[in-house]
Parts: C-alpha cells; structure tokens; sequence
C-alpha cells in the first residue's frame, strides 16, 4: 500500500533530553592502526552521540577527550560511560536549533549499567 508519513521511533529532536549511555569502543577499534585510535574513538563518540541524539552538531567535553586520550594514541579505554545532553542553541543564526553535548561520566565498573534518562537540575 502506502508508505507511512510517522517519525522514527515516535519521539522528535525538538524537546531536550539527558541520558547516559556507555559506548563500547574497544568493539569499534578492531584493525586500526595503532596512531590512529585515541582520534578514531573520538570520531566513534560523535557518531554515536549524533545517532541516538538525532542532532548534527555535537561538543565533545574536554575531560571526556582527555579520558579517550589518558592511555595514549594506542591504548584506548575499552568502553566508555558519557552522558548526553541535547540542547538548545542559543546562537540565533545557527544553523542547528539544538546541540548535543558529551560529557564523561567515571564509573568503577560497566556490569549491569543500562542507559537511562537523567532528571534536568
């Protein structure tokens, strides 16, 4: 018949939003060369966060790139906890009217973490 005119997965990209997720990176990391990894993973976090986001314009959080990069070029954390917070932009003449932004979260252990929404302060 005909095709269906709905959104993907139901929700829009107008409201913002925070979650957490992890991102295993060490499954994203195999046959890349060793001098280009710590800046592979950084390109990862970004698609990722433009995946689940549905936004074009990502910031990557200082800290969270200083954690990709703290075993060196070669040695990248194997997952990674980030959390990602969409945004509204407000620079008046962007072209995007939202932004997301990944921050790093430090946890011990990944076992049992699930990706949740987090409560806006």
């Amino acid at each position: 018949m005909g095709k269906k005119t709905t959104t993907k997965k139901g929700g829009s990209s107008k409201e913002p939003v925070t979650r957490d997720c992890t991102i295993h990176l060490h499954k994203h990391m195999q046959k890349v060369a060793f001098k280009k990894r710590a800046a592979r993973a950084v390109r990862v976090v970004r698609q990722f966060a433009s995946k689940v986001m549905l936004t074009s314009d990502i910031r990557i959080d200082t800290k969270l790139n200083k954690f990709l990069w703290s075993n060196g070029v070669r040695n990248v954390p194997r997952r990674v906890r980030v959390r990602l917070s969409r945004k509204r932009n407000e620079d008046e003449d962007a072209k995007e009217k939202m932004f997301t932004l990944v921050q790093h979260v430090p946890v011990e252990s990944f076992k049992g973490l699930q990706t949740e929404n987090v409560r806006d302060e």
